[in-house]
This record gives C-alpha cells, sequence and structure tokens, in this order.
C-alpha cells in the first residue's frame, strides 16, 4: 500500500460482541466461559477488559498523598556493632528507613546505642516483632525528651518510651493471616475489622487516624496485589466517612513480601517472587516497602541483602514510577478489579463486625480452610512454584530454618519436608522404557520431573523392545523402584505382559492414568500404582520416598 494511502487509512471500531464471537469461533465448541479465571476471592477474571466493564463499577478512585515510597530494607547481624556496621553501608547504599525484628534479640553496649540513637532522629524506624525486653529500646531513652518529636514510623507493638508521638504504634498487621492462608478480600476485611476495634478504644477517631498504620504482605499474583493495595485507599475513605469523617487522613500503607510462596528448594527463584511482589505493592501505591532476602528462610548473606536491596532501587532509578502517583489508574483491568475488591471486602467487612469481629473471625476456621485448598491446589500441580513442585533439581540443597522470620504455612514446606531424606536413604529408581525413543520420551520426561520434586534421581533404561529385555537390565540394576514408560497405545499389552513374568521384590508403578477395571487388574497382579498428571504430588512421593532398600514400601 502507498504511503499517502496508509496515512489517511483508518480502522473500524469492534464492539465487544464481535470480539467475543470471534473469540468463541476460536475455541472450537469450547464455551466462552472456559476463558474465565476463578480466583481464590471467587472473581471471575474475563479475558478482555472494556471501557464499559469500567463503567459498571462507579467507584472512584484514591491515590496516594504523595510521590515516592520509603525504602525499608532489613539488615542481618548477629551483635549491636554488627548492625551498625551494616545499616550504615545500607542506609549509604540507597536504604531509606532503620528496619529491626526483634526475633532475634542483639547485644549492646552503651556507645553503640547512642551512636544508633543519634540515627533514629534522622530516619524513619520500621520495628516488627519487638518485646519490652529488648535491649534495643535503650536507644531510645538516649534521646531527648525535645527531640523525640522527630522520630517517625512504625512499631508494631506499643513497647516506646514516652514521647514518641510521631511513632505509629496501633495497627492492621496483615502478616500472619496473610500466611495462614487469607486471599485479598479477606485481607481487607479483617484489616477493617481490626481498624474499627481500634477506633470503639479511641477517644477521638483523629487519635486513633494518627496512631494508625495498614501493613500488608504482597504476594506473587500480580494483578490482584496491585488491586489490593489500590482497593485499601478506597475503603479507608469509605470507612472513614460512616465515621463521619468527610475528608479523611491518610494512613501509611506498609508493604513487605510475602513468604507464602517463597521456598528453601532453588531459593534463586525467590529472588523473582520478590521482585514480583514488590513491583506490584508499588505500582498499587504502597507508601513504604520492604524486601526480603531470597534466602531469608535459611539465614540472608551480605549479597541476598544486597539483591534485596537493589530490587527497590532498580524500580526507583529504571522504571520511574516513583515520580507518578498511581502508575496502574486508568487500566480497565485494574480499575475493575479493584472496584470488584472494594465490594466484596467491604460486605465481608460487615459480617465480620456482625459474626463478633476480628477474633471470631480467626476462631471461625475460614482461614485453614482457605490455606488447605491453597495447599492442595499446589499439591496437584494445579497452581505452580518453579523449582520446588515443578522443574524441580536434583541437587543438595539447605533446609536449615532461619530464626530471624517468623512465618507459618508456607506452600513449599510439604516438598522440602520429602527432601530431608539423604540421597542414599532414597529407592534406587529406574525407568523402563518401552518403544521408540519419541513416543515413550514425552511420558519419560513427566515421570523424571514428577519424581526429581522428592529428591528422587531416575536412571532411564535403553529402549525395550520385549520384555525379557527389560527383565534382563532390571537383573543388573538391582532397583528398588521402577515406572513402566511406554506409549498410550502399548501400555496395555506391555503392563500386562511384564506383570506375568516379572519377579524379585522391586516395587513398579506405571505413568498415566487408566479405567478403573484394567487398572484394579494390574494391581491385583502385582503393579504397585499410577504416576500420571494433577496427581497429589505429596501424597504419592510420600510413599515412593518411603520404599526401603530391597523394594519394600516403609512401615
Amino acid at each position: 500500500m502507498p504511503i499517502h494511502k496508509m496515512k489517511s487509512y483508518s480502522f473500524t471500531t469492534t464492539s465487544y460482541d464481535e470480539w467475543k464471537d470471534t473469540a468463541v469461533q476460536s475455541l472450537k465448541g469450547k464455551p466462552f466461559e472456559t476463558l474465565l479465571t476463578k480466583t481464590a476471592e471467587g472473581i471471575d477474571l474475563m479475558p478482555l477488559y472494556t471501557k464499559e466493564h469500567l463503567h459498571e463499577q462507579k467507584i472512584s478512585r484514591v491515590t496516594k498523598p504523595e510521590f515516592g515510597w520509603t525504602i525499608a530494607q532489613p539488615v542481618s547481624a548477629e551483635s549491636g556493632e554488627q548492625f551498625l556496621l551494616h545499616l550504615k553501608e545500607s542506609l549509604e547504599r540507597g536504604n531509606q528507613a532503620i528496619v529491626y525484628n526483634g526475633l532475634n534479640q542483639l547485644s549492646w553496649s552503651e556507645q553503640e546505642l547512642r551512636q544508633l540513637a543519634q540515627l533514629l532522629t534522622v530516619y524513619p524506624v520500621l520495628f516488627t516483632e519487638i518485646e519490652k525486653d529488648d535491649p534495643i529500646l535503650q536507644a531510645f531513652t538516649f534521646i531527648d525528651k525535645e527531640k523525640r518529636r522527630e522520630v517517625k514510623g512504625v512499631f508494631t507493638k506499643n513497647v516506646l518510651p514516652e514521647g514518641f508521638s510521631q511513632v505509629r504504634t496501633q495497627g492492621a498487621d496483615l502478616w500472619s493471616i496473610h500466611h495462614e492462608g487469607a486471599d485479598a478480600v479477606t485481607e481487607l476485611a479483617v484489616c477493617l475489622a481490626m481498624a474499627s476495634e481500634l477506633a470503639e478504644e479511641a477517644s477521638t477517631f483523629e487519635e486513633f487516624t494518627d496512631r494508625f498504620y495498614a501493613r500488608f504482605a504482597t504476594d506473587t499474583h500480580f494483578f490482584m496485589e496491585i488491586a489490593k493495595f489500590r482497593a485499601f485507599r478506597v475503603l479507608w475513605k469509605l470507612f472513614s466517612q460512616a465515621y463521619g469523617i468527610e475528608n479523611p487522613k491518610q494512613v501509611p500503607l506498609l508493604a513487605v513480601t510475602s513468604l507464602r510462596s517463597y521456598s528453601k528448594l532453588d531459593p534463586h527463584v525467590n529472588l523473582l517472587r520478590g521482585g514480583n511482589a514488590a513491583f506490584a505493592a508499588v505500582l498499587g501505591g504502597a507508601d513504604w516497602l520492604t524486601v526480603l532476602p531470597h534466602d531469608v528462610l535459611t539465614g540472608p548473606s551480605p549479597s541476598s541483602n544486597r539483591y534485596a536491596r537493589n530490587i527497590q532501587l532498580i524500580l526507583k532509578e529504571e522504571t520511574h514510577i516513583d515520580q507518578v502517583l498511581d502508575p496502574s489508574g486508568g487500566s480497565y483491568f485494574i480499575e475493575t478489579l479493584t472496584a470488584e475488591l472494594i465490594r466484596k471486602a467491604w460486605d465481608k467487612f460487615l459480617v465480620i463486625v456482625e459474626s463478633g469481629g476480628y477474633q471470631s473471625f480467626l476462631q471461625s476456621g475460614e482461614l485453614s480452610q482457605l490455606c488447605a485448598q491453597r495447599q492442595k491446589e499446589v499439591a496437584s500441580g494445579k497452581k505452580s512454584l518453579i523449582g520446588t513442585n515443578v522443574y524441580a533439581e536434583v541437587t543438595e540443597t539447605t533446609l536449615d530454618t532461619s530464626l530471624a522470620i517468623a512465618v507459618s504455612k508456607r506452600l513449599a514446606e510439604p516438598f522440602e519436608h520429602l527432601r530431608t531424606k539423604r540421597k542414599e536413604d532414597l529407592p534406587k529408581t529406574v525407568l523402563l522404557n518401552f518403544g521408540a525413543l519419541k513416543d515413550y520420551k514425552p511420558r519419560a520426561d513427566f515421570v523424571s520431573g514428577f519424581l526429581a520434586v522428592g529428591g528422587i534421581e531416575a536412571i532411564w533404561s535403553p529402549s525395550f523392545e520385549t520384555i525379557d529385555q527389560a527383565l534382563s537390565w532390571m537383573q543388573e540394576q538391582q532397583p528398588d523402584y521402577a515406572v513402566i514408560c511406554s506409549p498410550a497405545s502399548q501400555t496395555e499389552m506391555v503392563v500386562t505382559d511384564f506383570l506375568k513374568e516379572k519377579t524379585g521384590n522391586c516395587i513398579v508403578d506405571v505413568a498415566g492414568k487408566y479405567e478403573t477395571e484394567i487398572s484394579a487388574q494390574w494391581q491385583v497382579n502385582g503393579l504397585h500404582g499410577f504416576i500420571f498428571a494433577g496427581q497429589d504430588k505429596i501424597a504419592k512421593l510420600n510413599e515412593i520416598v518411603d520404599i526401603t532398600k530391597g523394594g519394600n514400601p516403609g512401615e
């Protein structure tokens, strides 16, 4: 087409219904609903969002009060002297806050505490898991009373001396319920429920607001996390208006990268998880952000602390999203998802309050159900944890537990427990491959990957044409456990004939899922079981790793 015609060419506008009709045609008989994605929050994610979807919501936007966010990175230390050294280095290299976790209390000299006191009036603070007997609190007593108002930040417990009026000590910390299984709607609703109880205890709503903060864990469900942080600001406005405050002050919105999907297995994948979660929180409008190191579960190193800090620095320096108040605003998808979260969270908040409040909700068992559903999806492979339940590496890995972080019910924990067995204690495992390589390889690859999740390395046999070849090779290898891998068209004949000829104590499974009648007959004839997609990997792999040397199932 000549250039002058290109300049005058225009495209016709396609309606949503026309797009939908075309999409349905491409599905070749499947219903349009197969394109919808159901989330843990009970929201159906559409394959396409338009202006019409957004106009249906009719919920106003509330943006953060200031540009940018505070980089609040922790440092690792075994003494007060080391803490000061690493803190100063961190502050010089881009960190913007003094972050301390009281789970691992440190020893301090008076001189070190006085040095820390000087820094406390310069940089904002974020102290979590702090107790009254922690020696670090003595640093605050060395700050002159007239300068105590200069100290700003957040304490998740009110253990400060008097005079630190700019430090917020009452808030909604959603860290625990997030890791107990809460979805985005539940977190937002519980946050409001906690705020409601604190507001009722305060003498005035203004006093409550000046003390309040909200701290959310940010996970890897990228768009949902963006919407969660955006939804909080609108919900906070609605909450304040319910108390008669038409123009409420915004409260600090803190984010910390979730450990729900972190794993000790292939921990460098946690860098991707942390980066994803951090980016979502920033796009959603967090005021403070903490990115936990990728090896925080086993004990961070200077390099992992640096990587975590640099995730934030790269977001600031390379994307310039700190120059925009609402970077994700205007997206039909994000705006619609935000509005849905707001409605669902507000409704759930009202239900929680009417049912007895936050503590009653915790005792209801709902979080346990949500957690169990997540674990089920990960165990079956419906949800992937790269390097843990899929694409696992059969290598030695550190499974130590650091005492510097408090977290429960991570999704990777059952898989980590599988890997606690020493390699020499695992059953010697082989794959019995029948037919041509191109025909059995897809199944053999799947089984190898499945076994690798449990730390089991399988030896591949040559390509067998007869049962006698397989039995002869097994006599040489003397395996404890074997899996038959053959093309689907040949499996029935191969397994039936193999079981007739098999001798010895080797436990044998077959790759694939089969009709109940033939499966039952094989098991009567000596087949142990099956390996197939969608299976509960935890249950099956525990069964396999418990096979003892000599081919007998463990007691």
